[in-house]
């Protein structure tokens, strides 16, 4: 179909915004990357904006051989891989009876879970808890609490929600059960909305900060969000470098962007392997009764 001149002048300052909309997002990351690999004479002076002055790897070189951070790298993943799998998992089977009319209460259900999303328990009463499970200095306490996250249960109940009836109702006249249904029909319809989804979840257990802050005092299980605020503000790392700076070409400027980068990276290289199915899921979520 041929557009009109309005229909063209439209999609124009369409495309124009969203180019802005991306660069807003992209330049900051752009700096960053071009101050850790600067010089600190560079970096300070604010002679850096969107390439490398006077190009040094110290910074990433002091980064990738600290085995703290390594350390706490490894938790992160270790939270993020576990967390998401059993995330996905509990999600799933919480809203795929909610998705069929026949579970009688599931009204009542939904409309709890909704609270939920409005009336968010308070902290003193959610540490309290946490502590009383026994969950302090503990992993589980950045995966259990935060276990199903309501919205993206909802999505994933919305999801199934359009799937067919027909495909339930003759796989169970073939004689498969409700586990059977979930797993070797719903499942394999619901790419989209399960890779949308565990991104979401994902990327919450990568930033974990605030809780690992109320529950773990073990700086060994601290996960990377939270290492890295005490490597920068630590008095003593600071003057660490500060005392290198003769032998290392790198200072607190460029080491902030690097470690920052450093956190960032992995979990952003993750998006471009889910892209295809992400817009498609993410435009799901409405109620659906």
């Amino acid at each position: 179909m041929k557009q009109t001149l309005g229909e063209k002048i439209f999609q124009v300052i369409n495309y124009l915004l969203l180019a802005a909309a991306a660069a807003t997002m992209l330049l900051p990351l752009v700096h960053l990357l071009a101050v850790s690999f600067s010089s600190p004479i560079a970096a300070d002076s604010k002679e850096v904006f969107l390439l490398p002055v006077d190009f040094t790897t110290a910074s990433w070189t002091h980064i990738l051989q600290n085995k703290g951070l390594w350390g706490s790298f490894g938790i992160t993943v270790y939270i993020t891989v576990l967390g998401t799998l059993l995330s996905m998992l509990f999600s799933v089977l919480m809203a795929y009876p909610l998705a069929h009319k026949e579970f009688l209460i599931r009204k009542p259900i939904m409309l709890g879970i909704i609270v939920t999303m409005i009336f968010n328990a308070p902290l003193i009463p959610f540490f309290l808890t946490v502590r009383e499970m026994g969950l302090m200095n503990s992993l589980w306490a950045l995966i259990l609490p935060g276990l199903i996250g309501t919205f993206n249960m909802i999505i994933i109940r919305t999801f199934f929600m359009g799937l067919p009836a027909e495909l339930y109702d003759s796989a169970r006249i073939d004689g498969c059960n409700d586990a059977g249904v979930l797993f070797r029909i719903f499942l394999p319809l619901s790419k989209p909305v399960l890779a949308t989804v565990s991104l979401f979840y994902a990327v919450g257990y990568w930033n974990s900060f605030q809780r690992a802050v109320l529950f773990i005092r073990n700086p060994d299980l601290w996960p990377l969000q939270v290492k890295l605020r005490a490597y920068l503000q630590s008095p003593e790392e600071l003057a660490a470098v500060n005392m290198f700076l003769g032998d290392y070409d790198f200072n607190t400027t460029t080491l902030k962007a690097a470690t920052i980068l450093f956190a960032t990276i992995p979990i952003v290289l993750v998006y471009p392997y889910l892209q295809k199915y992400f817009v498609k899921g993410s435009m799901l979520g409405s109620l659906k009764e």
